[in-house]
């Protein structure tokens, strides 16, 4: 069984006089990849911004770790190790790879008293850090803006985990990558999680879910409509889920 990393029990958002939620209530275990589908305006990126301070619920209840917990702000969950990564990431385009891994935690060692960069210590263990995922850069010194999209994505998934990451939610992260690309981001969303970092992953390609996937939750009309173990599903049944035809097959509904 694996241990519980966060669980929902009954979250709700309403906008004024619109229930965009409608009591949301299942869990995220410890190396799990959940994939988080349902049609636009399910309620998807609302829940994404309430578990990661963005947004703040109406009512219900969030526990993180056995805690209880509600961030008011992203950065209260990114100090508590929850942080979002979305399309357009969180990356300065205009310095290079070791810049960013270390935005705001740089290494300084000092001169006659004055503070300097430590640029060795902190280009080797980027170069660790990364190559050690399989994430192949020519040269750390390199500018993000002269990399792949595949190569900014890994540097920003391999920071979150470097840094002692726990929660890690991917809203459409493939969305303008080409084929290799995506596929490398699917291993890294794997090789993420078996570090013991939880993964909610929101996706409109059913393809990319039921490679990555553990579990697979379909969010519908602000409720869950599904939480299934993906080896015990089929993207005719999630779909089915999805757009409301039929529960047939589409195994446990709420599942704590």
């Amino acid at each position: 069984m694996t241990e519980k990393l966060l669980v929902l029990n009954d979250i709700r958002k309403n906008f004024g006089a619109i229930e965009a939620l409608k009591g949301i209530s299942f869990s995220i275990g410890k190396g799990e990849v959940v994939a988080l589908l349902g049609d636009n305006g399910a309620g998807k990126s609302t829940l994404v911004k309430i578990i990661s301070g963005g947004l703040q619920p109406t009512s219900g209840q969030m526990l993180f770790e056995g805690e209880e917990f509600e961030a008011k702000t992203p950065a209260e969950a990114k100090a508590a190790g929850i942080e979002t990564v979305y399309q357009d990431l969180s990356l300065c385009t205009n310095v290079d790879v070791v810049a960013n891994f270390f935005m705001g935690r740089e290494i300084t060692r000092k001169i006659a008293g004055i503070p300097f960069l430590d640029e060795r210590a902190m280009e080797e263990i980027t170069t660790k850090a990364l190559t050690s995922a399989g994430t192949r850069i020519p040269s750390m010194r390199t500018k993000v803006e002269h990399l792949s999209g595949g190569q900014r994505q890994a540097i920003e998934l391999n920071r979150f985990a470097h840094w002692g990451g726990k929660l890690l939610l991917l809203d459409e992260p493939f969305a303008a990558l080409g084929v290799e690309q995506t596929r490398r981001g699917l291993d890294m969303i794997r090789h993420v999680a078996s570090q013991g970092i939880g993964v909610v992953i929101i996706t409109h390609i059913m393809q990319q879910a039921f490679q990555v996937a553990d579990r697979i939750v379909v969010i519908r009309h602000g409720v869950v409509a599904g939480d299934v173990d993906r080896t015990k599903t089929s993207p005719d049944a999630v779909i089915e889920m999805i757009t409301g035809q039929t529960l047939t097959g589409a195994g446990p509904v709420g599942k704590q």
